[in-house]
């Protein structure tokens, strides 16, 4: 393959913000040169083979620049294709315009992939509309991170301030006082409306307002931050969006299952809140597939086949259409334990027959047996290795010949993956932490320590996605706090939203 790399911007925070092709860049990469502050979740954007290398700084020293340039033409003339991953936007006070005149240089092809630049990104998640009618007709954006120096950039303040309208600055945080200042010097009126955000687009995004003249001293001493003066900051207390939504500022923890995981990641996000990924369980297939084949091989003479979860339904489905065509199901009552569930077996092409009024074995149970149909039938039981026995042992009782059958097992993750755990639990860095079944509590436990857990999860919200859940928490001297009514992803959600509101100053994160 001939050498080429990529110049892609990853925006300034917020994996959504990179653009559609610069994902295709990333979903196609052997190497992924990056800057420090790209995030983990856009990192996995790019293969799980791929090279990814961390250069630190977006803005390095001009040797240290000069050896990233060198490294991007050494793996690019390797024949490999070559993310080079900046964070915000390539060309707006960045090193990408000398990145590529090397590249250029040494006769390697590449492609410029602009990204959203924190100048347009943060005013947008600060609710700072960076132009509005009668605000005036220019948009000055300022380079002001200068390292240590306290000192202003060296910019003609005076025009600057002439041109009026909105000006835009990244601000080292020595740099902040010396640009409001000049600015005041120079013209603008100290009471002029300016707002200072930090850590832009990001759960961690903290938004100051204030006015020219002491804004400054509100500023953080050590951090950097985007700053924004003119009468269109004045905007924040109505166009703020970012940060009023309900989990903002949460860490949450999800310790499902990484293929399983995405839904509630995405509604945990959707809302605000910072989740923290530590899958604890992996779901693999049978030891002994034999019975599994042998049901479905079978599957005609069974009357009802009961889904209980999800994992459920995708094993057997998969297995199934290995060996048959989903037309031989016809005639065979398919009963869930709920709506998603239900939901999952849509995917197949499969009306469900009944879905359980309670998320639960119980309830799937009496379900059924109101249906006047359990009686001399013959039930499949598909279900994960370790399971409760209540289900099955209720429609015995009914009169049902039930075939358990195991369409999956849950395993420990690989120890050693995924974040410090015991570190953030410790420093109280976590608000919350879900639960979405029995073997998540104990493999989260277990790699934690069982004696040590009820202590390190004594300021923690411990969230359950039902009550078997809850009742596993309770074993190892957990107390679910957070049990939703319904018992599924969107309701554990939905309660973990109710608990905070009627509790703003529970757990330790904030």
């Amino acid at each position: 393959m001939a050498a080429r790399v990529y110049i892609v911007g990853a925006g300034p925070g917020d994996p959504g913000l990179i653009s559609v092709r610069g994902r295709q860049c990333l979903e196609r990469a052997d190497v992924v040169v990056h800057d420090h502050g790209v995030s983990a979740d856009t990192l996995l954007m790019a293969p799980e083979g791929a090279e990814r290398i961390d250069v630190g700084a977006a803005a390095p020293s001009a040797a240290d620049q000069d050896a990233i340039s060198y490294l991007v033409t050494e793996k690019a003339r390797e024949g490999r294709v070559v993310v080079r991953l900046k964070w915000g936007d390539p060309f707006v006070f960045d090193s990408g315009g000398k990145e590529a005149i090397f590249l250029h240089e040494q006769g390697i092809p590449f492609e410029v992939v602009p990204g959203i630049p924190l100048a347009v990104a943060g005013p947008a998640y600060a609710g700072v509309p960076l132009t509005y009618p009668g605000a005036g007709d220019a948009v000055v954006i300022v380079r002001g991170h200068e390292g240590d120096r306290e000192a202003a950039a060296e910019i003609e303040w005076g025009k600057l301030s002439e041109v009026g309208g909105t000006i835009d600055c990244y601000a080292g945080a020595r740099q902040i006082e010396g640009i409001t200042r000049a600015l005041v010097a120079n013209g603008r009126s100290p009471v002029e409306a300016a707002v200072l955000v930090y850590d832009a687009t990001t759960p961690r995004q903290r938004t100051i307002r204030g006015a020219v003249g002491d804004i400054a001293l509100h500023a953080a001493p050590d951090r950097p931050a985007l700053l924004v003066v003119g009468p269109v900051a004045g905007f924040r207390d109505h166009l703020r969006w970012f940060d009023t939504r309900p989990l903002f500022g949460r860490r949450i923890l999800v310790t499902r299952a990484r293929e399983q995981a995405r839904e509630l990641v995405h509604r945990l996000e959707a809302l605000g809140a910072e989740t923290v990924k530590m899958p604890t369980i992996r779901i693999v297939p049978p030891a002994d597939s034999g019975p599994l084949d042998t049901a479905c091989d079978e599957v005609e003479t069974f009357d009802w086949i009961v889904f209980t979860s999800v994992n459920g339904v995708q094993r057997f489905m998969r297995r199934f259409l290995e060996r048959r065509d989903v037309r031989d199901l016809k005639g065979v009552g398919l009963c869930t334990v709920g709506p998603a569930t239900a939901a999952a077996l849509a995917v197949y092409g499969v009306r469900v027959d009944l879905t359980a009024e309670e998320y639960r074995s119980e309830g799937v149970a009496e379900s059924l047996v109101r249906t006047g149909r359990v009686a001399g039938s013959r039930i499949l039981l598909p279900r994960a290795e370790v399971a409760r026995a209540i289900l099955a042992d209720a429609l015995r009782q009914a009169g049902a010949q039930v075939v358990e059958v195991v369409v999956y097992r849950t395993v420990a993750a690989v120890e050693g993956s995924g974040p410090d755990m015991y570190r953030l639990l410790l420093d109280r860095q976590i608000d919350a932490v879900t639960f979405t079944s029995a073997s998540t509590v104990r493999s989260f436990v277990r790699a934690i320590g069982e004696e040590q857990a009820p202590d390190l999860l004594r300021s923690t919200v411990i969230a359950a996605i039902g009550p078997v859940t809850a009742e596993a928490a309770q074993q190892l001297g957990l107390v679910a706090a957070v049990v939703p009514a319904e018992y599924t992803v969107s309701g554990l959600v939905e309660a973990l939203v109710g608990y905070f509101e009627q509790h703003p100053q529970a757990a330790a994160a904030l």
